[in-house]
Parts: C-alpha cells; sequence; structure tokens
C-alpha cells in the first residue's frame, strides 16, 4: 500500500519550488547508515515504496529501515487532449519535494560493503542523486 496522508485541509496545492539547502534534517536518530540526497526533486509515494521494498529484501529482513520522509503533498494533472481552462486537473499521485543535503532515510543492521550496494540499487530507483552516510 502506498504512502498518502490521511487527511487534509485542502484536497489540491500549488507546486511551488525546490530551493535551497537543506540544514535541519540532516542528522539521524536511530541509524548507522544514511542516505541523503545530493539535489534536489521529487519522491513520489511509488518510488519511495520500491525502495524501501528493494531494501529489506536486500537486507533479508533483518535490519532496520527508518524512512526520513513522507509523501504529503498532492499532484494533480489533466487527461491527454483536454482543452485549456475547466479547472485543475485530478489527483494523480503523492509526493515529497526534496532538497540537496537533506536525509531520506537511515538504516542499521548491515555491513559497510553491502550498505554500499544498496546505496547504487536506491540511487538507481531515484530521480535525484545520493551518497551513502555512515554516522558514529
Amino acid at each position: 500500500m502506498l504512502l498518502s496522508p490521511k487527511k487534509l485541509k485542502y484536497r489540491k496545492v500549488q507546486k511551488g519550488k525546490i530551493k535551497g539547502i537543506e540544514t535541519k534534517v540532516n542528522n539521524p536518530v536511530i541509524g548507522v547508515y544514511g542516505i541523503k540526497s545530493l539535489n534536489s526533486g521529487r519522491i513520489c509515494a511509488q518510488q519511495l515504496e520500491c525502495v524501501r521494498k528493494l531494501m529489506s529484501k536486500k537486507m533479508h529482513k533483518s535490519g532496520f529501515i527508518r524512512l526520513k520522509i513522507f509523501p504529503s503533498i498532492p499532484v494533480t494533472s489533466k487527461p491527454t487532449e483536454v482543452r485549456m481552462g475547466k479547472g485543475k486537473g485530478s489527483l494523480k499521485y503523492w509526493c515529497f519535494p526534496v532538497t540537496s543535503g537533506r536525509l531520506l532515510l537511515e538504516f542499521q543492521g548491515v555491513s559497510l560493503p553491502l550498505a554500499t550496494q544498496i546505496n547504487k540499487l536506491v540511487n538507481s530507483k531515484l530521480p535525484v542523486r545520493t551518497k551513502l552516510v555512515k554516522f558514529l
């Protein structure tokens, strides 16, 4: 099941700009390793779920994964071949705007070579470039 918020004040929101460097959310809470974004972009709920499943499969369900982001921004789109006007389109998917330097997820219970393999796989699945960060 994909991640989405239970309740919102407004069903459709404006896009907004994704700019700047993250300085607040880059410290770990529980994990030993973390995956940090190197550039900004949008990560949708399907990509996040795909990454979570991939990591749990690669870790053989032995480690611990904590997602640090939650897709709470609704993205709308109109169907193809529809003329201009007639309002905003219907909800298509949920996403999370990620700035550069943001800690996306953290995990523990694996060795360093396996963590680098996981980072390569996650980097191929996400629309932003990532790097592996090791915490003390």
